[in-house]
């Protein structure tokens, strides 16, 4: 059993731990019931329960989200197309998001994936300075799936940028230059 204060009581019986609890005005708590004996704590019950919420919801603070966007192409891709989709592509990385490219494949063109591994390579090759293949692409059924990951993380994006940049996206007022 350990004190109100954090001191060893050593091992105790459970009539003479309850008492005690009773006579410090506090709660028995079980903190490790797998240890041998088990580990009891005197000690207030709320105040436990609220350090333990606080400690979770920090804990949840610190955790990255991860956001997966999607990217659909064709094998036969317009030049102008593939640059607008690309564009969106970069779009996502810069903002610290994954992205995942799918090619789809109708009739035909199901039998020439090297078009779709070639569109893929070449995608890959365009956004080299913003992202990396996370995933080889591989033929899933119709479609052939590749995933790109950001260089940096999406916790980095945010502390890269200008505190006024995030004000003005935050409150949807865009930024004015005085001259």
């Amino acid at each position: 059993m350990v004190g109100p204060n954090g001191e060893q009581v050593g091992i105790v019986r459970i009539e003479d731990a309850l008492r005690l609890a009773v006579e410090a005005d506090l709660d028995l708590v079980e903190v490790a019931p797998m240890a041998k004996p088990p580990v009891c704590k005197l000690m207030d019950f709320g105040k436990f329960k609220y350090e333990a919420a606080l400690k979770e919801r920090e804990s949840r603070r610190n955790q990255t989200h991860t956001v997966i966007k999607e990217m659909k192409l064709r094998p036969k891709i317009d030049q102008h197309d593939y640059e607008t989709k690309k564009g969106h592509v970069e779009r996502f990385l810069k903002a610290g998001d994954k992205v995942k490219i799918t090619i789809m494949f109708r009739g035909r063109e199901q039998s020439r994936p090297e078009l779709g591994l070639r569109l893929l390579a070449k995608l890959a090759d365009d956004v080299t300075e913003l992202g990396f293949v996370e995933a080889t692409p591989k033929q899933d059924g119709r479609n052939m799936i590749m995933v790109l990951a950001p260089h940096r993380k999406k916790s980095d994006v945010a502390k890269a940028r200008p505190a006024t940049a995030q004000l003005a996206d935050e409150t949807g007022l865009a930024e004015v230059e005085t001259a």
